[in-house]
């Protein structure tokens, strides 16, 4: 008599979900897609849904430097300029300075961002470039490497750098997201992990609605996520704290946290776009 044997194979996936934030603050979740891989095709079809659906007048895009993102930003975002977040390049420029140096790098890194033109920024970064030449060469070379990169947000108003140098205001979203999906663990197919990541959203959203909805950086709005039709409500999202040391999640595995934010400067309705990878 013959058996017959039902193997399961388990896979990773990828979670990409896009927020908006308009220039005066308010934010929404723009999109969520699941894939098979985080390549460069992936997220060129994201982009490209996202732009079928209206989003426009992308000026800015601020990631880390995730080689497919980038490749999709360029083909599909034309025109736009990118941000390398501060604080994924921080991380690797660490990573290239012995542990016991690691904080006063760090802190010395800080000093670039804590100054209060564009052109003193640009001059703190050759500063800190010199600095550790002398005795960092390898870390030194990463970050004079990223200098176009990594400021580009001067070209844009002061008021806005603490929201645009880096991808910080996304990691709490993006660890409750984690934090939901782990106890999970394995999920029968896409729809499922589609069902859970859009409670998530859910519930934030219904926080951001709440009369102190504004101390929480944590703000995301599910619509029917890949409705063109649907109007967001909106909320408001603060600035990034203060103290942005190297602080993303990230790992190796397939819940690893990285992300993109795009600025666009149209009229009242300018958008900050973050497509993070969970």
């Amino acid at each position: 008599m013959g058996h017959r044997v039902n193997v399961c194979a388990i896979v990773s996936k990828a979670v990409i979900v896009a927020t908006g934030v308009a220039r005066t603050g308010d934010r929404e979740v723009l999109g969520v897609e699941v894939g098979d891989s985080e390549d460069g095709a992936f997220w060129i079809a994201f982009l490209r849904g996202l732009r079928a659906r209206g989003l426009g007048g992308v000026q800015l895009v601020i990631s880390d430097a995730h080689t497919g993102l980038r490749e999709a930003i360029s083909s599909v975002m034309l025109g736009t300029t990118w941000q390398r977040c501060k604080v994924h390049l921080a991380r690797n420029v660490l990573a290239k300075v012995p542990k016991g140096s690691a904080d006063m790098v760090a802190a010395a890194m800080r000093t670039i961002y804590a100054q209060p033109d564009a052109a003193y920024v640009h001059g703190q970064f050759d500063e800190i470039v010199t600095m550790l030449t002398r005795q960092f060469p390898d870390a030194a070379a990463i970050l004079a490497d990223a200098r176009d990169d990594v400021l580009a947000f001067t070209a844009f108003p002061e008021a806005h750098w603490r929201k645009i140098w880096s991808t910080n205001p996304l990691e709490r979203l993006n660890g409750e997201i984690k934090r939901r999906t782990r106890v999970v663990g394995i999920f029968p197919n896409d729809a499922a992990v589609l069902r859970l990541v859009s409670a998530v959203v859910a519930e934030t959203h219904d926080e951001w609605q709440e009369p102190n909805a504004a101390t929480s950086p944590n703000t995301p709005w599910h619509s029917s996520m890949n409705n063109p039709r649907s109007t967001p409500r909106r909320s408001r999202l603060p600035d990034s704290p203060p103290d942005e040391s190297p602080r993303c999640h990230n790992s190796s595995d397939t819940t690893r946290v990285s992300g993109g934010v795009a600025w666009s400067r149209k009229s009242p309705s300018d958008m900050l776009v973050s497509c993070p990878e969970n």
